[in-house]
């Protein structure tokens, strides 16, 4: 038997940086496979496979991607759900593809292996932020591997952990599970999370349990903050600055309006704390005002932008009646015109319960405890079909969204540990 066909995962470190190697530009670093030339106690894993799974994370950074607000920025993320597709059917899953009633050029991906209720579920976005090209070292679409990482838009946030959970489903066949595994695929988390609002209003169970791959570190996370983002509009009366009498001032309105959110802010932040977050307390930030056009017109229209991160327990349909509810009441008496408009649809904040399975299990197989994170994920439309949900994922959150992403090799390894464990354990093999 070759030698030449087998990787080394060990103490030595499969992966070896090497000038050029794997195509790299020159003068760049990258890696190379060590052959095993004798026995060894480490594990050793076929190089075909781990070539397929590094060549398959290369495949999908390759295909741009990107959701945005800005049309100019935005992009169908068809290609990737195709090509999903073709992987999931080739070891067997039955696979839907569903695109978006609005967007038809986007699509989710629901693929299943065996049948029945329950099961668990592999989710992953397929679509990216924007990029800033200029500020890349690496082309973010080439998945250069150097460093003993693979750099590219997507990387850690999150095509590979999609690789991944194909890649650990392999190993399982739809006549062995007792319950199904389902991997779900969605368009649109990094924009609008039409994707996951169209599952949930589809209201169609998918499974008992799921896991989020978003860039964790490995870490399991049960619970995060919400989002809510409004625009708080002032509409007033112009004049010459000479006569206050000639206008109603949309900016003097706003004055008042900004008060009154501080003194809610202090009132939420009093009421409601969780001191398993860093910030203990929701926060609410102002982040954008505009108003008036010239030092000599009274401001006749001034707009406002804020955000608020509510922690659970907190409905977005409740703070956003208690906002409306208290600057209404503010400017009852005003000559002031007020009006509100959401930025977006907003994130509920979600909370698996610390003693829920998949939190259980994901604490067994990492051996970390389950923590908390800032940012927002499709968790809570999954937990709204019933499901019971951790976000659990290779790469940091440290380093999506910015230029030269990247997912260590080691993770690789580990992340596929974990997900056959979770297949074992939530689909289980016949006996």
């Amino acid at each position: 038997m070759s030698t030449s066909r087998y990787l080394q995962y060990g103490a030595s470190a499969a992966w070896l940086v090497t000038p050029g190697a794997n195509g790299a530009p020159a003068g760049s670093t990258s890696c190379y496979y060590r052959a095993v030339t004798t026995p060894s106690p480490v594990k050793i894993i076929m190089l075909t496979d781990s070539s397929r799974l590094l060549a398959r994370i290369r495949q999908l950074i390759a295909i741009p991607s990107v959701s945005s607000v800005s049309p100019q920025f935005d992009q169908s993320n068809r290609a990737v759900i195709d090509l999903l597709a073709t992987w999931l059917e080739e070891i067997g899953f039955a696979v839907r593809v569903e695109p978006l009633l609005e967007r038809p050029d986007k699509a989710n991906l629901i693929a299943t292996l065996g049948a029945g209720p329950g099961g668990l579920v592999l989710a992953g976005h397929t679509d990216t932020v924007p990029f800033d090209a200029g500020r890349w070292r690496y082309d973010p679409f080439g998945g250069t591997v150097a460093n003993e990482r693979i750099y590219g838009l997507g990387s850690a946030d999150m095509k590979s952990f999609l690789a991944l959970a194909i890649a650990a489903a392999r190993e399982f066949s739809a006549r062995d599970l007792r319950q199904p595994l389902l991997i779900l695929a969605t368009a649109d988390e990094e924009s609008s999370m039409e994707g996951a609002r169209a599952l949930a209003a589809a209201g169609k169970p998918l499974g008992r349990h799921a896991v989020i791959g978003e860039p964790t570190d490995l870490k399991p996370v049960r619970m995060h903050k919400g989002i809510l983002m409004e625009a708080i509009r002032l509409e007033g009366r112009s004049g010459h600055s000479s006569n206050p009498a000639l206008g109603a001032s949309a900016l003097e309105g706003m004055y008042l309006v900004i008060g009154e959110l501080l003194r809610w802010r202090g009132e939420l932040q009093a009421r409601y704390r969780n001191p398993l977050f860093e910030v203990e307390g929701p926060t609410l930030n102002l982040g954008h005002i505009h108003g008036g056009d010239n030092p000599n017109r009274i401001c006749g229209d001034c707009e406002l932008y804020i955000d608020i991160r509510p922690l659970p327990g907190m409905p977005l349909a409740d703070l956003r009646a208690a906002l409306h509810g208290r600057l209404n009441g503010l400017l009852k008496d005003s000559e002031l015109k007020l009006s509100f408009k959401p930025l977006f649809a907003g994130i509920e904040a979600m909370e698996t319960p610390a003693t829920a399975a998949i939190v259980r299990a994901a604490e067994a197989l990492t051996g970390a405890p389950a923590g908390v994170v800032g940012f927002g994920t499709e968790g809570p439309y999954l937990n709204a079909l019933g499901m019971e949900t951790v976000i659990l994922g290779p790469g940091s959150i440290d380093c999506a969204h910015q230029p030269d992403e990247f997912l260590p090799l080691a993770a690789i390894r580990p992340t596929l540990d974990i997900l056959r464990g979770l297949i074992g354990q939530f689909c289980g093999k016949r006996t």
